[in-house]
């Protein structure tokens, strides 16, 4: 099936699912006519009408009307929701869920024994068709499904099938790394304002120098301490700011953050 074929429904509107149909929207992968968009008030409704999307209060039309459904709620009101629809699902239905922390098991226990159950872990940056996305199969997807989904996502950005097991650690590396790197970027700049530069033109140019390392990480292929060490020069400003940085142990600040975000991701699949 074309992805221009498809119709899309969204159970849940909240900001990572939005995210997502700006990036397909943009990447004019499905027209916005095709796309289904339920929650339970129009708080984030608006923007998806805003958008062309269709929307509803009613999870189960979006199931109706919708051949692959997304599910994007929050965690602890998915088995709710999944008891609601599961009489709708069919044997034609693709089901991906977003939600943190539920497992593909759990999906596959409460939805039809016969439902083709995807998993994926989005990013925000998929808003500008820039994410890092991953995403895993139930017993019954196989690679028609993994290859319709994968070509939908890849129109957000970088996209890669990997065992469910790489997705809580995928959760703690980009889902909450965007969070660090923006963290980051804000320090870069207070550092050059401290030093007398404006804040907006600072601001700007911490990005940029984001932007453009991890384009030189993605396009060279060269280990991040390769490219590094190429910056470096001896007894030049480099390794004097990079000492500065080992002083406070931002490299092993950097993997206790990752280590604990994904650690509170599988906490979130036991509650």
């Amino acid at each position: 099936m074309e992805a221009s074929e498809l119709w899309v429904g969204f159970v849940g509107a909240g900001r990572m699912a939005g995210g997502l149909v700006r990036g397909l929207l943009q990447a004019g992968k499905v027209p916005a006519s095709n796309i289904l968009a339920s929650a339970p008030s129009n708080k984030n409704l608006d923007a998806w009408r805003e958008l062309g999307c269709r929307t509803t209060h009613c999870n189960l039309e979006v199931v109706h009307r919708s051949t692959l459904v997304f599910l994007a709620t929050k965690p602890h009101i998915l088995p709710g929701v999944l008891e609601e629809i599961r009489p709708a699902v069919g044997s034609h239905h693709i089901v991906v869920s977003l939600v943190a922390g539920i497992t593909i098991q759990t999906l596959q226990r409460l939805l039809p024994p016969w439902t083709k159950v995807l998993r994926i872990m989005p990013n925000l940056p998929c808003v500008v068709q820039a994410g890092a996305m991953v995403f895993s199969r139930g017993n019954n997807a196989g690679d028609e499904e993994a290859t319709l989904l994968k070509s939908l996502l890849s129109s957000c950005g970088l996209c890669e099938e990997v065992p469910e097991s790489y997705i809580d650690i995928h959760t703690g590396l980009s889902g909450s790394g965007v969070a660090y790197v923006y963290l980051f970027a804000e320090a870069l700049a207070e550092g050059a304002v401290k030093m007398g530069m404006p804040g907006a033109l600072a601001s700007r140019i911490a990005a940029q120098t984001l932007l453009g390392a991890a384009k030189m990480l993605l396009e060279t292929g060269e280990h991040p301490a390769k490219l590094r060490g190429d910056v470096c020069t001896p007894g030049g400003t480099t390794i004097y700011a990079l000492h500065q940085l080992e002083k406070g142990a931002l490299r092993a600040t950097v993997m206790d953050a990752v280590e604990a975000a994904t650690n509170r991701a599988c906490d979130m699949a036991k509650d």
